[in-house]
């Protein structure tokens, strides 16, 4: 993975999620994309903190943009790895900072994530 495709993948993955157009957001994932972060465990508690598939993965985070409306990421760095990387943000809404680990297939869509907040 180079330094430029992590730089514009983390740049459009942001502008995605500050849009809150959820079809734009999901377009970065594969299919059976799996994510394991606490905020699950708090919004469906029933995951255990996994959610498997983008279907319930949708259902997730349309949870979580009903419960923060006014939603916005700013990018703090960016790390890069063999086959993923790392986004370093803010969430502008609720001060809190995340790492967010992707792993990515060979069609460089994140097929796997995890999530770690401050």
């Amino acid at each position: 993975m180079t330094e430029e495709f992590a730089k514009h993948f983390a740049e459009e993955w942001v502008s995605s999620w500050n849009s809150h157009n959820l079809e734009r957001i999901l377009e970065h994932y594969t299919e059976d994309f799996t994510i394991e972060t606490p905020m699950a465990l708090k919004i469906k508690p029933e995951t255990e903190g996994v959610v498997v598939g983008k279907n319930q993965v949708r259902e997730y985070w349309q949870q979580g943009l009903k419960l923060i409306p006014n939603l916005r990421f700013e990018i703090i760095d960016v790390l890069t790895g063999i086959n993923g990387l790392t986004i370093y943000y803010r969430n502008t809404a609720t001060g809190r900072k995340t790492v967010e680990i992707m792993f990515f297939n060979e069609q460089q869509k994140v097929e796997k994530a995890f999530a770690m907040y401050s």
